[in-house]
């Protein structure tokens, strides 16, 4: 979960309207460019061979995925906070970046098998589409509805260590999950949208937007991650 700086400008919720209109339109800005570079990464990734070659090289021994998922979440950690770092605007950006890179690179082998598994690329379309509808409809819910979901970042963080928990324990001891991780992860993910979005709107300041747009992609990350599995996992080719 995210780390407000309280030195970064005043809080959205108490801000006017044209400033929380300002603070939403840079976020949604952000957010897009974020996925727009993660998507032109992960295409040159791909047409490079990195890809198959980074795929290649995990499948040698599932200890390489650990070590993998280990470099990611100290990576995230470090862009992360950076991106909340009140600073300098360079750093926030710097962090942003970097947890793009990191995304493009995690997500290679899963991209790389949903295309070998369906190389007209429907299967990471369809994945794409229910994504973005179902990020629609939790921007939808959060901005009509004005709740505060902040309640549920303690939930999510539980939810997030014992998650952590059983897909190290699954690498590390060779079990399959099963379709019903990966549809409890599809929830868990698609609160972790909502909450992030909630943010948006009552818990960070004027001045946070990269930071902002950071977990907004990262939540988005995470529900296209799990969907595209699903979608693989029930033989939509």
């Amino acid at each position: 979960m995210g780390h407000f700086d309280g030195g970064s400008g005043g809080l959205v919720a108490n801000a006017a309207e044209s400033q929380r209109a300002d603070f939403i339109k840079r976020t949604y800005v952000h957010l897009a460019g974020a996925i727009a570079a993660f998507a032109l990464l992960e295409t040159v990734l791909i047409q490079s061979g990195v890809a198959a070659t980074f795929s290649s090289m995990l499948s040698g021994s599932r200890w390489s995925w650990l070590i993998v998922l280990g470099a990611f979440m100290l990576v995230s950690t470090v862009a992360n906070k950076w991106a909340h770092s009140g600073a300098s605007r360079e750093k926030q950006y710097l962090g942003l970046g970097v947890y793009v890179v990191a995304e493009a690179i995690i997500f290679m082998p899963l991209i790389y098998m949903a295309l070998a598994r369906a190389p007209d690329g429907h299967i990471l379309q369809n994945a794409a589409i229910t994504t973005a509808a179902l990020v629609a409809g939790l921007t939808f819910t959060a901005f009509s509805t004005k709740i505060n979901f902040s309640f549920m970042g303690r939930f999510l963080m539980i939810g997030g260590f014992v998650a952590m928990g059983m897909i190290f324990a699954g690498i590390a001891f060779g079990f399959h999950l099963g379709l019903w991780f990966t549809g409890a992860m599809i929830i868990f993910a698609a609160a972790s949208v909502l909450y992030s979005t909630s943010n948006i709107i009552h818990e960070y300041h004027t001045e946070q937007h990269v930071a902002a747009s950071l977990s907004l992609f990262a939540s988005v990350g995470l529900l296209f991650w799990y969907i595209l599995q699903f979608f693989m996992s029930m033989g939509d080719d």
